[in-house]
């Protein structure tokens, strides 16, 4: 191992990360990550349901009546900048030739940006008139008050603190309309909503400053009180930078440079958050008023299905411990709702396992955290997609899998993921809690083989950088996953500015 000094040791430890950490993202910098071992994808009844009308009604009636005796919240990963969404304006300001196309679409519509206002009163202030800037294409001084931190500052925002939205009389950034939404389906009986938002550190003011100013006249309109919880990304899931040559790589003043961990990081917080039902869903992936309701029906009914589901999962597993009172027939029961309801396979060598193996196999199964995912059709969108996945005792599990994670130099595996027929937006109903209402350690149940390792630079110099297990695809690996096919309007993210041009937000 590359040689700690008594400095480094300083710099691990406030932040939290053990020698045996850093020994661990060294010897997967050198081994790699194996690349998930793909069967085939998950399709329509080959492992994604898709529900009839009536089954949807069916579930939203069965969480209607289930929930209020659950405690609901709603997460929302929201801490990432949102400098990739203006990416294009940045090139433009250093290459003006270039992004010709995007330009064009970002200046032709700039008047129906939720921003518009206040992009034209900064541009006002320098005595300028916006149409007169567009008319003579000043398009440098729109995009550097668009952006810079001597304008809207957009550029350094995270995507929660910008206006996606307007509506006749007011616009609303992305964390608004987040809240709206959670009034929708993750209220309780007392009438709050729950919501927690990951967030970075130097955000942190701005982030309080706009729920000041906005959430009390939002809990008078929507008779609800919103009970606003956040937290930072852990600087111990941050993974240690390194050259080609697996070496350490330091800063100029000699300190061991850092890069966060991804999404998977955010694993951590979650399982600090003790309640039943979880709905997980990205910053971005909003709409307007207008478009909610297929959202609301949907996350409504994937939580029936899992409450549904947990209701059998609760009652097996209170039979399985008293295994000499079970009959072969309520073995059997089990074994059939296990395969069928929630997608599992078994060992090669379960058939060989006698009646204790079994009812002790089957009690490790079934008590496990349980997520039921909303899967949409794949249209070229970029996302990780639904996959049976080989595992090393052999059999098969449902997983989302990341394009990064798999072989495409291995024509099987590549004709595997070119044939998929659906991708994950990030949609899902998580249950935490076993069948004792004890809250279960998340971290247990992830799998450390699917972090990432990538290629990329700073400062000129090219070096190795590392991920932990994405939140949910190896961080949720060892989780019981259902598939649900979900409409496509459900999915909306913004992954650049032109696209709050989309109709969707408009």
């Amino acid at each position: 191992m590359s040689q700690l000094t008594a400095r480094d040791l300083e710099q691990l430890q406030a932040k939290g990360i053990t020698v045996a950490d850093i020994e661990q993202q060294l010897e997967n910098f050198q081994k790699g990550f194996p690349p998930a071992n793909l069967v085939k994808p998950a399709t329509v009844n080959d492992g994604i349901n898709k529900l009839e009308k009536t089954e949807v009604d069916e579930l939203i009636e069965f969480f209607s009546s289930h929930i209020d005796d659950r405690n609901m919240l709603k997460f929302v990963p929201a801490s990432g900048a949102a400098s990739r969404m203006f990416k294009f304006l940045y090139e433009y300001l250093t290459y003006p030739n270039n992004k010709k196309k995007e330009i064009i679409q970002f200046t032709e519509g700039l008047d129906n940006f939720a921003f518009y206002v206040d992009l034209k009163n900064v541009i006002e202030r320098q005595g300028i008139d916006l149409s007169e800037a567009l008319n003579q294409k000043r398009y440098n001084l729109i995009i550097n008050a668009l952006v810079s931190s001597k304008g809207l500052n957009y550029g350094s925002l995270p995507k929660a603190l910008i206006k996606f939205h307007k509506y006749d009389y007011h616009t609303r950034t992305a964390l608004e309309e987040h809240l709206v939404e959670g009034v929708q389906y993750a209220t309780n009986k007392e009438k709050s909503a729950n919501l927690h938002f990951t967030i970075s550190p130097e955000h942190e003011q701005l982030f309080l400053s706009l729920l000041e100013n906005i959430q009390e006249s939002y809990q008078k309109y929507y008779n609800t009180n919103f009970i606003i919880d956040y937290s930072f990304q852990k600087e111990s899931t941050d993974m240690v930078a390194v050259d080609l040559e697996n070496r350490f790589i330091r800063n100029p003043e000699g300190r061991l440079l850092f890069r966060p961990g991804g999404h998977g990081a955010l694993l951590e917080n979650l399982n600090q958050i003790d309640t039943d039902i979880i709905f997980i869903k990205n910053i971005d992936n909003v709409v307007p008023d207008r478009l909610k309701e297929t959202t609301t029906i949907y996350k409504k009914a994937l939580a029936g299905l899992l409450l549904k589901l947990q209701k059998s999962i609760f009652q097996y597993l209170e039979l399985l411990e008293g295994p000499d009172d079970l009959s072969e027939n309520q073995i059997s029961e089990i074994i059939h709702f296990t395969e069928n309801q929630l997608s599992l396979r078994f060992p090669e060598n379960f058939n060989t396992m006698d009646r204790l193996q079994v009812v002790n196999y089957l009690k490790t199964i079934l008590n496990r955290p349980v997520r039921v995912c909303g899967m949409v059709k794949n249209e070229g969108q970029p996302g990780g997609g639904p996959f049976w996945v080989k595992e090393n005792d052999g059999r098969l599990s449902l997983q989302i899998v990341e394009k990064a994670q798999i072989e495409t130099n291995n024509k099987n595996q590549r004709e595997i993921l070119e044939n998929s027929t659906h991708f994950n937006p990030v949609d899902l109903v998580c249950g935490v809690k076993d069948y004792k209402g004890r809250k279960f350690d998340l971290l247990q149940f992830r799998d450390p083989n699917t972090g990432l390792i990538s290629k990329k630079s700073k400062d000129g110099q090219e070096l190795k950088a590392q991920e932990l297990p994405g939140l949910w695809n190896g961080g949720m690996a060892f989780w019981n996953t259902i598939f649900v096919e979900v409409p496509l309007i459900t999915f909306n993210p913004v992954k650049t500015v032109n696209d709050l041009l989309r109709d969707e937000h408009q």
